[in-house]
């Protein structure tokens, strides 16, 4: 099994867990290939629950980030359950909380300043001891192993690209053509493998 395969089934089964609430940001980067800095300065005006996409507007700092992608359903209902947790504690504290509509904000002091990331990169680092993944992995590590999936999965390179918020970006095209040289080395193996078992 690739290492991409790997962390890609800990972030899942993770997902099945208690850990969920605690790793939500580093879920939500792996599944969807986002930077860590875009990650922190969402909002929840950002989301259209209904469309399934999220506006990426913005990095905690560059503010001329501009994209729109599509969520699947697991992480828009990630997102969802994330919002009523997040609406109660709003509800519960009142107007100590700092509320300037952070998805990703502080909920234990300080609420509702975002959070930021070293935070999530201590929780990360905790996930890969936990898990026994590579401890040199880094939230920017979850954006390359999201590029290989989407590549092993046939998504064209100019998809890949634009849901990543690059315009000519040379490692996504490294990544994107290797796994892609890897794909037609195992086709031809399968083909001649068929033609070998008609003799």
């Amino acid at each position: 099994m690739s290492g991409e395969r790997r962390t890609f089934f800990v972030f899942k089964n993770c997902q099945r867990t208690r850990i969920r609430a605690r790793l939500l940001d580093v879920s939500i980067l792996f599944y969807t290939g986002i930077r860590i800095g875009e990650l922190v300065a969402l909002k929840w005006k950002d989301v259209d629950f209904i469309n399934h996409t999220i506006n990426i507007t913005k990095t905690n700092y560059n503010p001329n980030t501009r994209r729109k992608i599509v969520w699947d359903e697991d992480v828009i209902s990630i997102l969802k359950k994330h919002k009523e947790i997040q609406d109660q504690v709003i509800k519960d504290i009142g107007d100590d909380y700092y509320n300037k509509d952070f998805i990703f904000a502080k909920m234990e002091r300080q609420h509702g300043f975002p959070i930021v990331v070293k935070a999530i990169q201590n929780r990360m680092t905790r996930l890969l001891k936990i898990s026994g993944l590579n401890p040199d992995l880094t939230p920017h590590s979850l954006r390359q192993t999201h590029t290989s999936l989407l590549a092993e999965a046939g998504v064209a390179l100019e998809q890949i690209m634009d849901r990543l918020g690059h315009s000519d970006d040379q490692i996504t095209k490294d990544v994107y053509f290797r796994l892609t040289q890897e794909m037609k080395k195992e086709a031809s193996q399968k083909f001649a493998q068929l033609m070998r078992s008609l003799n």
